[in-house]
């Protein structure tokens, strides 16, 4: 009778040992994810500043050039065929550099 109180007490010891381990860890998180997230902005900043729309200038002139033939048949029906669909794209794009902080 005695031998099963000190097995039950035994368990209970890694019980509470196992509980403790656990609030230790979830305590720990806040801490930790402070740190990750110090580690990336310092990684960030030494990258150099970012790309900021309000920085950009562009100037670019799009040309599409569409060729269709259209054939119709007595009966009213109609069929469309694409001879050719080209498109180009020329023009130029700045980035102003950014103010300091």
């Amino acid at each position: 009778m005695f031998y099963t109180q000190k097995r039950g007490q035994s368990t209970l010891e890694y019980v509470i040992l196992v509980g403790f381990v656990v609030a230790a860890l979830i305590a720990m998180g806040v801490y930790m994810k402070r740190s990750i997230q110090g580690k990336i902005r310092e990684s960030s900043d030494q990258i150099g500043e970012q790309y900021s729309a309000q920085h950009t200038a562009s100037n670019y002139t799009t040309t599409s050039n569409l060729q269709q033939v259209e054939s119709q048949t007595a009966g009213g029906a109609s069929t469309v065929t694409y001879q050719t669909n080209t498109q180009s794209k020329t023009g130029s794009e700045t980035v102003a550099p950014l103010a300091s902080e």
